[in-house]
Order: C-alpha cells, then sequence, then structure tokens
C-alpha cells in the first residue's frame, strides 16, 4: 500500500469513527429526553454541533431540550437553526411552533403548522394543534372547518371533540357546546377527564339549568376532592338556585384552600348578606378590600348600609362607584331604590334618566323607571 492509499484509509476510518461517536451521542442525547435530563441532552448534542455544526439531529435535539426546559427563545433558535440547513425539516417545523404556541404568538405558530401540513396533509395531531390556534384566535370559520376535517378521518377524535365544544362555549353558544362534551361522556362514561365534566357543568350554569349542572359538578369533585372549578360551579349553582347556606359550604371549602381570593370573599360575603347575616358579611367584604380595591365587594357593603337603614352613607358609595364604572345598569339601580327608600323618588327618576342617557337599554331600569315616574308626575 503506498502513501496516497495509506492516508485515504485512515481519513475513511476517521470519518467511520466521528459517525459512530455522533450516532452515540445522539442516541444518549434522545434517550436523557424521554428521561426528562434535559441538562444531559443538551451536552451530548452540544458536543455533535462542536465537530457536525449543521446535523439535523443534533439540532432538533437541542431544541426539544430546551423546550422542555420552559426556554422557548432559545429553542425557536436551534429550530430555525436546523431549518436553516434542512428546509422542511418534520421535527423542526413541529417543535417551532409548538414554541409560537407556548408564547401565545398563534398566528405564527399557524404559520408553521401549514408549512408542515404540505409533507403530511393528513397528520391528526397536527390538525387539531391548528384547529387549537385558530380558536385562540377567534377565527371561528376556519377553527370549526379544521375540527370537522379530524372528525371525517376520525369520528371519535377526543381532541377534536373537546375543541369544538370550547369553540362553540368560547362563542356563547352553549347548547352546542354541551352536545360535543356530551358525547365524551357517552363514549367512556367511567374514565372522563375532569375538565370535560366542569365544563358541561359550565354550561348549564350560563344556560341557567343550574339543577342539571349540579350532578357534573359533583362527579368532578368525586375525582378530585378539592377541584377548584367543581367547588366554585357548585356554588355558583346553589346561588343561581337561591340556595346560599349551600352556596357557602363550597364558598368556604375555596376559601379554606386560597384564604386570599377576593372574588370568593366577596361571593361568599353576598351569600352571608343575603342570609341576613349582615355583619358577617361586612368581615368578609372588609377581607377583600385590605387586599386591594374591589368594587362588588364596595357594593356590597353599600346594600348593607342600605339594609340596615343608613341610606346616605349607601348613596355616597353607590355614587363613588358610578364614576367608576358608569355603564353599570346594577348600581343605578342600587342607587335608585336607595333614594326611594330614603324618600327621595324625584332623585331616584332621574338616577335612572341618566343610566339611559348612555343609550343604553336595559330592560329593569326601563321596568323600574314606569314605575316610578308616574308617582313623580303625580306630585
Amino acid at each position: 500500500m503506498n502513501n496516497e492509499e495509506a492516508f485515504i484509509n485512515e481519513q475513511l476510518h476517521d470519518s467511520k469513527e466521528k459517525k459512530n461517536d455522533i450516532s452515540i451521542l445522539s442516541k444518549m442525547g434522545y434517550q436523557y429526553l424521554k428521561e426528562n435530563r434535559a441538562d444531559d441532552a443538551i451536552e451530548c448534542f452540544a458536543k455533535i454541533l462542536a465537530s457536525a455544526e449543521n446535523n439535523n439531529y443534533a439540532l432538533v435535539g437541542m431544541g426539544d431540550a430546551y423546550r422542555k426546559q420552559g426556554n422557548f427563545r432559545n429553542a425557536i433558535l436551534f429550530y430555525q437553526r436546523c431549518l436553516s440547513y434542512h428546509p422542511g425539516n418534520n421535527y423542526a417545523l413541529f417543535g417551532l411552533a409548538d414554541c409560537f404556541k407556548a408564547l401565545n404568538q398563534f398566528h405564527k405558530a399557524i404559520e408553521i403548522w401549514e408549512q408542515y401540513l404540505i409533507h403530511d396533509e393528513n397528520n391528526i395531531t397536527v390538525l387539531t394543534r391548528v384547529a387549537d390556534a385558530y380558536r385562540k384566535v377567534r377565527d371561528y370559520i376556519h377553527s370549526k372547518e379544521v375540527y370537522q376535517k379530524v372528525l371525517e378521518m376520525d369520528g371519535q377524535n377526543p381532541y377534536a371533540i373537546i375543541g369544538l365544544g370550547h369553540l362553540h362555549y368560547d362563542f356563547k353558544e352553549y347548547r352546542d357546546a354541551l352536545s360535543y362534551w356530551e358525547r365524551m361522556i357517552q363514549s367512556d362514561y367511567n374514565n372522563v377527564d375532569i375538565r370535560v365534566l366542569t365544563s358541561i357543568g359550565n354550561c348549564h350554569r350560563k344556560l341557567k339549568t343550574f339543577n342539571e349542572g349540579l350532578s357534573y359538578f359533583e362527579m368532578a369533585l368525586r375525582q378530585e376532592r378539592n377541584n377548584f372549578y367543581a367547588l366554585f360551579g357548585l356554588a355558583d349553582c346553589y346561588r343561581g338556585l337561591c340556595k346560599q347556606d349551600r352556596a357557602l359550604e363550597f364558598w368556604n371549602r375555596i376559601l379554606e384552600q386560597d384564604p386570599r381570593n377576593k372574588v370568593i370573599l366577596t361571593r361568599a360575603g353576598d351569600a352571608y348578606r343575603n342570609l341576613g347575616m349582615l355583619d358577617i358579611a361586612i368581615e368578609y367584604y372588609q377581607r377583600a378590600l385590605n387586599m386591594e380595591f374591589d368594587i362588588y365587594a364596595v357594593l356590597g357593603l353599600a346594600i348593607v348600609d342600605k339594609n340596615k337603614g343608613r341610606f346616605n352613607q349607601a348613596i355616597e358609595s353607590l355614587e363613588r362607584l358610578i364614576q367608576q364604572d358608569p355603564k353599570s345598569y346594577r348600581l343605578y339601580l342600587e342607587l335608585a331604590d336607595c333614594r326611594v327608600s330614603n324618600g327621595e323618588t324625584k332623585e331616584a327618576v332621574e338616577v335612572l334618566e341618566e343610566f339611559q342617557k348612555q343609550g343604553i337599554r336595559n330592560v329593569m331600569v326601563s321596568e323600574l323607571l314606569d314605575k316610578l315616574k308616574p308617582s313623580v308626575n303625580a306630585r
């Protein structure tokens, strides 16, 4: 063997060893990813890139590792670098789109997923992600179209069925949302996801079919004893049914876990107020206000003042609230009621007329005006 042949063989041997090293490191890196050892995976892929800067497996692997760590911006850089060397790499496209989705950049995610679908137009996983992204940007038509395409390929696809439920719910089509989510229960009654149960319950809350909603929230609570959405749903259903004592049971169970939740404090305060337990109601409203200003807590305190006959205090509070939220019909109704209770019917009419001057029409405001005007005109 001459020197030239020896040199060529040596180079081939080195090249083969290098490829073997890269293959071993690549396998190790992806195994680390499966084991959620992202730092170890990054170390393996970095070694590959030190000697082969455009290696597609290492570039995608780096992207996947950073994505697992929640470092989406770094992940994006590696996926884009891979695509600059290997346009159309499905794994890089998939990872890149998921990063944009995680950063709430849904339009960019859609654009990337549509590039992916050029190579694999019937990929159900990608199609459901596209439909979800369209839903997030409130593109009803395209979202529904893509979900329906998935169902044409797989009539029982849970992601498409649940997604259609969310789509209709987002657009206040609660009965249509129910029809999709109930399909999930029919397909697997004993193993239905808790999120489906609470979603169905929420539809019934919106439709004010509170009795029907109760059973779904109870089923959810049997799966997870302290699930916030189930506890909230039960409390709100009982509130809708005017069963304030039962509502309080669940408001207070939430507060046991989250004593500084000012929304729940004001709801509990309302329940105590409606039960006539005014001093306890005041305590709950004050706890909410001790954290930060809350319009509903101040409103609750004003109604307590009204119920205790302290009309001037209630009027003062309500007038301040109207300055902050001049379009809230409820504030005007409460203020008008205080004026009437304080013997100021003419002023009550003026309050309601002030609301209507904004061009807002509300049935309850109109009905109260019609009721009060004759007595003012008769004077």
